[in-house]
């Protein structure tokens, strides 16, 4: 059909009133068509010209903004017709700066229950060039109720295995304390005086079951209290090549050398410096772990899109296949020391960023991490194009 309107609107010289009177039915037709369509859909549509006046809107984007009083909000600019300040002014904002927004989240009032709606602005493109802007409403309420309720069912569950792997954890030095307590009464059963030798060797294992437990405890803390995050911006590079320098010695004396790819002109990021360098710390004890005989450790970092990756690949012994999808569970560990929740650390700080974890890893080839970190909503520019309307 639009192929048709497309040719006949070419030879619109060349029609008869005959011709001309089915072109405007069927335009006519083809019109009622887009608005039942755009009508019925359940998120809310708006589109606006070049100059950020209204010229499309559906009824859902009126009843979720919602509109003010004043009168019909076609031709007006856009932010002026929506009643909740907050959004007016990112909307504004967003335009303004010439700026895209994705999935910006706003909590509304409404009859004494709270809604949340996600709001994105795109450029709106016809043959190469922006004409306008797209506006994209949806309430995503009962989404974040559900994703709140399964959040709490996952730190429940994580809960109930930290608590059984603690006592797991404290289980085996309590035991061993219990022994020596018992080879110290042993030794002074029916003595006036013991030899000191004999009951301080009992009392510095004693003292290193209390050390274990204590370190047991702190990790425990760490991994279940919530993280004091400081977030402010930050030069992510800047951030690796501190914690580079920290660790370098110990790399080195491990046989382990150093690559850094970090692209240049990364945009700056919200981040807790202390926190992210304790999650990189912590992948550099895994990959130096996997890593016995030496090898490479390359740190990379790189923008992909909206987001900005930090790299961390070793050499090394690699993960199974089989158990890759456990290594963030708590006290899941491969090895024959250390608590089992250094994984689960660094997940807890990427998420506390807002970010994403992933690992590729090939058995006697090495593992690679890595992590995303948001790009801040300013940085995020319209794309440019070039060209002219067909």
């Amino acid at each position: 059909m639009r192929l048709f309107i497309r040719r006949a609107l070419e030879k619109l010289d060349k029609l008869d009133s005959r011709q001309i009177h089915r072109l405007i039915v069927d335009l006519a037709t083809e019109n009622e068509r887009m608005e039942a369509v755009l009508q019925s859909m359940t998120d809310g549509i708006m589109v606006t010209d070049g100059e950020n006046r209204i010229t499309l809107y559906n009824k859902a984007a009126e009843r979720y903004m919602p509109f003010s009083h004043d009168g019909d909000p076609y031709e007006k600019k856009v932010w002026t017709v929506i009643a909740d300040r907050e959004i007016a002014d990112f909307v504004r904002t967003t335009l303004e700066s010439q700026e895209t927004a994705t999935d910006r989240e706003f909590t509304l009032s409404a009859g004494g229950e709270m809604r949340v709606l996600s709001c994105s602005v795109m450029p709106l493109v016809r043959g190469g060039s922006i004409q306008g802007n797209l506006f994209h409403i949806e309430e995503v309420t009962e989404k974040r109720a559900k994703e709140a309720r399964l959040r709490r069912a996952e730190s429940l569950a994580s809960l109930t295995t930290l608590a059984a792997g603690v006592a797991h954890e404290i289980k085996n030095p309590l035991g061993s304390m219990g022994i020596h307590i018992q080879l110290i009464k042993k030794g002074m059963a029916g003595k006036s005086l013991v030899e000191a030798g004999s009951v301080l060797k009992h009392l510095d294992i004693i003292t290193e079951e209390v050390e274990r437990l204590n370190k047991i405890v702190v990790d425990f803390l760490f991994a279940v209290r919530p993280m004091d995050m400081e977030l402010r911006s930050a030069d992510l590079n800047a951030v690796v090549r501190d914690f580079l320098d920290f660790v370098r010695v110990e790399l080195e004396e491990a046989g382990i050398g150093i690559r850094e790819e970090l692209e240049e002109d990364l945009p700056a990021l919200n981040l807790d410096e202390k926190f992210v360098k304790q999650a990189a710390l912590n992948l550099v004890k895994n990959a130096i772990s996997a890593m016995p005989g030496g090898g490479t450790l390359t740190v990379s970092t790189f923008r992909r899109g909206d987001a900005v990756k930090l790299s961390v690949a070793d050499t090394g012994v690699g993960i199974p296949r089989q158990i890759l999808d456990k290594i963030f569970e708590p006290y899941f560990t491969t090895r024959d020391f250390g608590s089992g929740l250094g994984l689960t650390i660094v997940y807890k700080i990427v998420k506390e960023h807002r970010g994403d974890i992933a690992v590729d890893s090939r058995e006697g080839k090495g593992t690679t991490v890595t992590i995303s970190f948001p790009v801040p909503q300013k940085d995020r520019q319209l794309l440019s194009y070039e060209g002219k309307n067909p």
